[in-house]
């Protein structure tokens, strides 16, 4: 069997978040989570919507969104309004600035901030507020808690890193021949020399995993911070992101530093090309130093009104 429904309309809901399944009239939903976070009530609605308008199979995807399956074309605008009452929308497909994905750091055991609370900030700053604004390509971001990247913030085009930069109190160190601080460093930064502590900065990847170990408070706290790491994707044309040079020690900063890769993003990429090959042509260094700078953000009303990506690149 093979769809009958007009390729105008496919294209239609599919901008609206509903994907044909292949050979059929029918369409998976593709239910926005935020971050991956849903409330019992979501969960009911979703579970009951998929019954009432689907085929009851509910399925999660890699970015943290969920998808009812086999819902026939009539049944598209009834499942939107029914899931709306949970205050639940579909989407998250095209050229522009993808859901948010985040790791579970707001209560995880390593996670250095509340990973929730930043991901519903970008959600709604950068999805909700952007949706309308075509990019190049699909923009993806995703945060993560801690160095241990287990949302693989670095195979996003953009990602955020929490930090927790130690503060290293000399004075205070007795060089002890079994160092706490050695002992619990996962990345073997820290070593006793010459009586000493002394931790690499070109090896500590500030995951604070030290803080607070020392008997002698030594580093009794650190600085809370994010990293940005721009420029990963996978699939087909895989790569992995780079780092910022800076630790952004503000959370405003840090999301205007976002806002602004997404602006560069928009007025300096090529249709068709992602943000990694936009960084490749132009070179890293220049990305960077645009971004730090945010002059960019001067000029933001500008880049969005402009007639860019009339037809992005994203097929997926």
């Amino acid at each position: 069997m093979a769809c009958t429904i007009k390729p105008e309309e496919v294209k239609r809901v599919k901008g609206q978040g509903f994907l044909n399944n292949k050979g059929t009239n029918l369409f998976s939903a593709r239910v926005i989570t935020v971050n991956g976070k849903l409330s019992v009530e979501q969960t009911r609605t979703i579970a009951e919507a998929a019954e009432k308008f689907g085929n009851g199979d509910v399925l999660f995807t890699t970015r943290l969104t969920i998808e009812v399956r086999g819902i026939p074309f009539e049944n598209i605008v009834p499942f939107q309004e029914f899931i709306a009452k949970a205050g639940l929308e579909t989407g998250g497909t095209g050229s522009v600035v993808r859901p948010v994905v985040s790791c579970k750091g707001t209560t995880c055991q390593y996670g250095l901030y509340d990973t929730y609370q930043l991901s519903e900030k970008i959600h709604e700053r950068f999805y909700k507020s952007y949706h309308m604004v075509k990019l190049p390509h699909k923009f993806k971001i995703a945060t993560g808690g801690c160095p241990n990247n287990c949302v693989k913030p670095d195979l996003n085009d953009l990602g955020i890193v929490g930090q927790l930069v130690p503060n290293f109190d000399e004075d205070m160190c007795n060089g002890c021949k079994k160092c706490q601080v050695e002992a619990a460093c996962p990345m073997k930064a820290a070593k006793v020399e010459d009586g000493i502590l002394n931790i690499d900065k070109d090896i500590c990847n500030n995951c604070g995993r030290c803080i607070g170990v020392c008997p002698f408070d030594a580093i009794e706290d650190g600085t809370p911070g994010f990293i940005i790491y721009i420029g990963g994707r996978w699939g087909k044309h895989a790569a992995v992101a780079k780092p910022l040079s800076k630790v952004f020690t503000s959370e405003e900063e840090m999301l205007d530093t976002v806002e602004a890769a997404i602006l560069f993003f928009r007025e300096q990429g090529k249709t068709g090309e992602r943000f990694s090959e936009t960084i490749e042509r132009l070179g890293f260094e220049v990305v960077e130093k645009e971004l730090l700078s945010r002059d960019i953000l001067n000029r933001k009303q500008e880049i969005i009104d402009a007639q860019l990506h009339v037809v992005g690149g994203a097929t997926c």
